[in-house]
């Protein structure tokens, strides 16, 4: 069974920056969309980031603050936020695709999913 296990929330001032960490126990799964979503208390759970085998996606709230990026070598994906505010706490949660590329912030192609981490960022 597929496991995903996140690390590296916490609490920061706005301005600062994490790196969240998303370790995948079958390697197979980075070829396909690997993705971050987050969920505020009230919210829908709403997708962040995302990247397949040759793409990466934002939402346009996180554009030009947050990357997306993969270590295939040790089954990794890591999200790294800079210029955090206070609208960006919210559990953090990774995901996989099997088999599926391309638009990988469609929410619906996930059923793989970590157990979350958060991230609150205080004013």
């Amino acid at each position: 069974q597929v496991q995903l296990v996140e690390s590296g929330g916490g609490s920061v001032q706005a301005g600062g920056s994490l790196r969240l960490s998303c370790t995948s126990s079958e390697y197979t799964y980075l070829r396909s969309c690997m993705g971050w979503f987050r969920q505020a208390p009230g919210s829908e759970r709403e997708g962040v980031a995302a990247a397949d085998f040759g793409s990466t996606y934002y939402a346009d709230s996180v554009k030009g603050r947050f990357t997306i990026s993969r270590d295939n070598a040790k089954n990794t994906v890591y999200l790294q936020m800079n210029s955090l505010k206070p609208e960006d706490t919210a559990k953090y949660f990774c995901a996989a695709a099997p088999g599926y590329g391309g638009d990988c912030l469609r929410k619906w192609i996930y059923n793989y999913w970590g157990q979350g981490t958060q991230v609150t960022v205080s004013s």
